[in-house]
């Protein structure tokens, strides 16, 4: 996913997000929604969660080229699996970012995904990105779909699928409720909105 920028050309103002390709969608629709103008979206391709180590210095080359582009800089990842470096990174180049594991994380909010990972460790996790998306990362991206009697091997320990729905998206949800299916997990929905990511940006704009 490439840039969505909300700048003109030459103009120096306002504040750049960068942020993960799996979460860039609500993010620009969260700004939509509140009219926040001033900010624009930059993104990673949300495949680099496969390979985390590369997180870092990603992030770090949209700081750079875009330092002299806009007023502010924050980002909205969290450690995403860099086990600390995305954060020692950031810290060297003076940027703020949000806190937390993942997005699930900041979706739900730390206190409720540590009670819900409590009350069923075996939880497996879906956002709108992750439903859209569940046919191509999880059934074809897993070989699901040619060899399904792995289903077992990758998901015989969970027991529920729980599905953070940033969206009000009944078609969302019923794909989310197949993807139970699919799974044979039991099917839980919780609507978060943005979550913490809200949260996050309306305190960077007192």
């Amino acid at each position: 996913m490439g840039q969505m920028a909300r700048q003109k050309p030459g103009d120096k103002t306002g504040t750049l997000i960068i942020c993960c390709g799996a979460v860039a969608r609500e993010i620009i629709a969260m700004i939509d929604a509140n009219g926040w103008d001033d900010m624009r979206v930059d993104c990673l391709p949300a495949h680099l969660h496969n390979d985390p180590g590369r997180i870092p210095e990603g992030v770090r080359r949209k700081i750079r080229a875009n330092r002299d582009l806009c007023e502010r800089i924050v980002v909205l990842y969290s450690d995403c699996g860099t086990g600390g470096q995305l954060e020692d990174m950031l810290n060297e180049e003076g940027v703020e970012s949000i806190k937390g594991a993942h997005c699930y994380e900041v979706f739900a909010g730390a206190d409720t995904f540590a009670a819900m990972m409590k009350a069923e460790p075996g939880s497996f996790i879906l956002t709108d990105f992750l439903t859209q998306h569940f046919e191509r990362l999880v059934v074809k991206g897993l070989g699901l779909d040619r060899y399904p009697e792995l289903r077992s091997t990758y998901f015989g320990k969970y027991k529920k699928l729980v599905y953070l729905a940033q969206s009000d998206d009944l078609a969302l949800k019923a794909k989310a409720e197949a993807a139970a299916e699919t799974l044979g997990l039991e099917f839980e929905m919780r609507f978060t909105g943005y979550g913490d990511f809200e949260k996050f940006l309306r305190e960077q704009r007192r």
